[in-house]
């Protein structure tokens, strides 16, 4: 009698303890871990500013995520806030005290001498950036209108065969450089690339010009997103080019004539 004792006494404390584990497993919550993107702390693009200076950040006219997928938050927090500031804030460093302190960014680009490797580097590390950022937005894509999709038709027999020509251009460039859409100085339409971050309206340029369109291909504008397919990055590019602005550039260009 007590052993059958001991025995229901054990079974019942292995059926209480059983019972409660049952009930600690059935109460734990999966909390997914986070990404590596949500990891990082970000900011918004109106917190970044650049030191005292004759130039300062053009404000981004979108959110960091607004381009993604083509373009991550993060790539695009990394662009804005640490390399165009960097570039922003040299820029300014480099003509306190020259001639070119007081001029436009376009005045400072043509008068530059492209010898002088600071100015030059940071000049065009400002204005690329800023034309850019601007050629793009949430809503891009599609193709041009008006008196711009007209011009595109006779430069290039149709915005396909644009649209072709521009991505070989990417395709040739080798490392880090940049791919316009330029009115040239007879006021036609053009593809042109430079080198590192120069760009045409500077003396030393190839091809002469106003750009109305850029592409950064450069590593840090894609490489967290495509690593080394480039071609890709250039390909989703394309389904974020704000037209309407570009139209802007054009006409603001032509108007210049």
């Amino acid at each position: 009698m007590k052993n059958f004792r001991f025995l229901l006494l054990n079974l019942v404390l292995i059926t209480t303890l059983l019972s409660c584990n049952k009930k600690k497993l059935t109460e734990v919550v999966e909390v997914p871990l986070p990404t590596a993107q949500e990891k990082t702390i970000m900011g918004m693009p109106d917190d970044v500013k650049a030191d005292e200076g004759s130039f300062q950040l053009d404000k981004l006219p979108y959110k960091y995520d607004a381009l993604s997928p083509s373009i991550s938050a993060l790539t695009m927090e990394n662009h804005y806030s640490k390399h165009y500031l960097t570039y922003t804030n040299n820029l300014n460093k480099s003509i306190v005290g020259t001639p070119l302190e007081n001029l436009t960014i376009e005045e400072v680009l043509t008068k530059l001498d492209p010898s002088v490797l600071d100015i030059k580097n940071n000049a065009g590390g400002y204005y690329n950036h800023t034309l850019y950022f601007k050629c793009m937005g949430p809503k891009g894509g599609g193709q041009p209108k008006d008196t711009l999709a007209t011009a595109i038709d006779k430069n290039f027999i149709t915005f396909d065969d644009f649209k072709r020509e521009f991505k070989n251009e990417a395709a040739k460039q080798f490392g880090s450089g940049w791919v316009w859409l330029i009115v040239n100085k007879s006021g036609q339409l053009q593809i042109t690339t430079t080198q590192d971050q120069d760009n045409p309206l500077m003396r030393n340029a190839t091809v002469p010009g106003k750009p109305i369109l850029a592409l950064d291909l450069w590593e840090h504008a894609y490489y967290l997103d495509y690593q080394y397919k480039r071609q890709n990055y250039v390909d989703a590019f394309f389904d974020l080019i704000n037209w309407d602005k570009v139209q802007e550039n054009y006409e603001e260009a032509i108007a210049k004539k």
